[in-house]
């Protein structure tokens, strides 16, 4: 991989990863446009690795909700008196909640990296998840805020999370979703989907760069990988800004259309074999 398409993947990785529309269906089909085939071992593995840059932009940004989080959690663990405070209730839901798709993901793994590798697959799950977002933001009371979400919340949300390992899904649309759905407002079910990504996202990423680093070096390269890695970290941090601005007075109806738009433009183009579907 020449530097110039690293850059192109990185940006794709940093603007898509936490916006409702799939950056691993947005990558599969732009490596595809770039004549890459998408089902290669090399491949899959750069597209999990260059979103830990996403996740550590994730990290920085909420780094202040982070360690109060895990502070309160850890003085809950060691005294019961401290087990009141909300935050404490959250960085269990938090954990609670990255279990499943950590659980199913490695149950899975051979076909998420095999056969849903795949153009049409994408394009199925992009329209098709399109419907779960919409049919959520216009039922969803948008009621409860973050001291309300229960570890219950947390195992739904968590649950239809593993959802996102169909490329074209999305994560944060899975994530969003589900919390909306449990009568969560918008803003809160957004930063969720954040706290709920970063433990998922930086274990697959580290997990794809140990197993497959002789993939990597042998097909992408590490200095595309890094390249993609950095660049998904600077655009990533500018996305998150503002998605939680947007979302704050806005309905997801934008990326419901925009979803389908791709969906059948994808389709389109792998009727006419102007790019193959692996």
């Amino acid at each position: 991989m020449n530097w110039l398409h690293a850059i192109i993947l990185g940006i794709v990785e940093g603007v898509t990863e936490f916006l409702p529309i799939s950056s691993t269906g947005h990558l599969t089909i732009v490596e595809g446009l770039l004549g890459y085939q998408v089902d290669d071992p090399g491949m899959t593995a750069f597209t999990a690795v260059i979103q830990v840059g996403a996740i550590l932009a994730a990290v920085i940004y909420f780094w202040r909700d982070i360690v109060r989080l895990a502070a309160a959690w850890f003085r809950g663990v060691l005294s019961k008196s401290e087990r009141d405070n909300p935050d404490y209730r959250m960085g269990w839901n938090v954990i609670i909640g990255s279990i499943p798709i950590a659980v199913v993901g490695l149950a899975l793994q051979d076909i998420i990296e095999g056969p849903f590798r795949n153009l049409w697959v994408v394009v199925a799950a992009l329209i098709g998840w399109s419907a779960v977002l919409w049919f959520a933001d216009h039922r969803g009371s948008g009621e409860r805020g973050e001291d309300t979400v229960t570890w219950k919340d947390a195992l739904v949300i968590g649950g239809v999370q593993c959802f996102a390992l169909i490329p074209g899904v999305s994560r944060s649309g899975a994530t969003i979703s589900a919390a909306l759905l449990r009568g969560i407002d918008r803003v809160t079910a957004t930063r969720l989907s954040f706290f709920f990504g970063i433990p998922a996202l930086a274990a697959a990423g580290a997990m794809q760069a140990v197993t497959q680093a002789g993939n990597i070096s042998t097909t992408v390269g590490w200095w595309p990988v890094l390249i993609g890695t950095v660049v998904s970290f600077v655009v990533g941090y500018a996305s998150i800004a503002w998605l939680l601005r947007f979302v704050a007075s806005n309905k997801f109806t934008g990326f419901v259309v925009y979803r389908v738009v791709v969906g059948l433009v994808i389709a389109g183009l792998l009727l006419a074999d102007v790019v193959a579907a692996v």
